[in-house]
């Protein structure tokens, strides 16, 4: 069981950025301190919801802080970024980490975000299977030639090639298993896809890649998509030591208390104002219509879903996760009360109260 932290950098009612970062950055720090395993970083453009816009630029200053703990995007979204510079940053920063890090990547959303890096709509909606194949091409050849019909450019070396690693990371680091795993001398950074659709799914599994699961699924629904994405990847020839090696990652919050309802009230007290004033914020870049979901109702039901509560209980949901889905890795919001102090005990506490339990 490897337990990691999701990182937003959520802005709160009150707060600026710089507070939310800053947030962020120290909650990393606990992180490492506590014997966690990984923390993985949002990206969000032009919304307090979450206020760091590149998730790769924070993760370098993050593994230039630690030493142990791997740090991945969660995600960085393809259609606001060039793949060939958005692979070229992963391997820069898995070569001078050790193999620390993990790169994350999704379609996002129908945002205003299309608008003002030009990726345009058709990028979100067709463009992304051939975003990731050269992402991937980029992270695995030499030389690429872009030949898609977003992306055609002559072949040019890759430099520096991602599968340079020279040592892994000190304290021998998580040791991810399966097709992107960060073994020296002979692969890249893990590459891991946001899935929320049996499209993605499939995607992911034809290329034989960890999923990234929302906060929002329950375990039957998460379940059922680590099944299709297991025929799927056998239907693409994927040998059975390959399918039952890939690990995917579950999103989720957490909130540790001794009390059995004093985390929930915690959360239920501070989460509905950020989420009201973060989820609004959002623009459609074509004026589609969004249904905002309601902040208390999501809350509640997020509570019930993840390990909010006594260490014990927070333990037994993670294991009856894992039990129902076969997921072993986590990435939980720690940082739901929006207050610093609250969030770096938060994160010690899954470290040294739950962590132990499921060892």
């Amino acid at each position: 069981m490897r337990i990691g932290t999701f990182v937003l950098a959520a802005q709160f009612p009150g707060q600026g950025p710089g507070e939310a970062l800053h947030r962020a950055v120290r909650s990393t720090e606990a992180a490492e301190e506590s014997g966690l395993d990984s923390v993985w970083l949002a990206e969000h453009h032009f919304v307090p919801y979450g206020v760091c816009p590149s998730a790769t630029t924070l993760a370098a200053l993050l593994l230039g802080r630690t030493r142990r703990i791997r740090v991945g995007t969660a995600v960085s979204v393809l259609p606001n970024h060039h793949p060939v510079a958005l692979a070229e940053q992963a391997a820069l920063l898995h070569l001078t980490s050790g193999g620390r890090f993990s790169l994350g990547v999704g379609r996002g959303g129908p945002w205003v975000d299309l608008e003002v890096f030009g990726g345009g709509l058709d990028a979100y909606e067709n463009g992304f299977p051939e975003a990731l194949g050269l992402v991937l091409d980029w992270l695995r050849e030499p030389r690429v030639a872009g030949r898609g019909e977003r992306f055609g450019f002559r072949e040019v070396a890759v430099v520096p090639r991602a599968d340079e690693l020279l040592e892994g990371p000190a304290g021998a680091g998580p040791g991810v298993t399966g097709p992107g795993a960060a073994e020296p001398g002979t692969s890249g950074p893990e590459v891991i896809v946001a899935c929320t659709s049996p499209k993605s799914v499939r995607l992911a599994a034809r290329q034989a890649l960890p999923m990234l699961l929302g906060m929002h699924c329950g375990d039957e629904e998460k379940a059922e998509m680590v099944a299709l994405w297991r025929k799927a990847a056998r239907e693409a020839g994927h040998p059975p030591e390959v399918v039952e090696g890939v690990a995917h990652v579950s999103a989720g919050v957490a909130q540790i208390a001794d009390g059995a309802g004093d985390a929930t009230e915690l959360l239920v007290k501070a989460m509905p104002g950020w989420l009201r004033q973060g989820l609004d914020a959002h623009v459609t870049v074509d004026g589609r219509h969004r249904v905002m979901r309601d902040p208390v109702a999501y809350t509640e039901l997020l509570c019930g879903l993840h390990p909010v509560g006594p260490p014990q209980l927070a333990a037994d949901r993670l294991a009856a996760t894992a039990e129902r889905t076969g997921i072993t890795r986590f990435a939980l919001l720690a940082e739901g009360s929006g207050d610093l102090a609250a969030t770096e005990e938060n994160v010690r506490r899954l470290g040294t109260d739950v962590l132990p339990l499921l060892t």
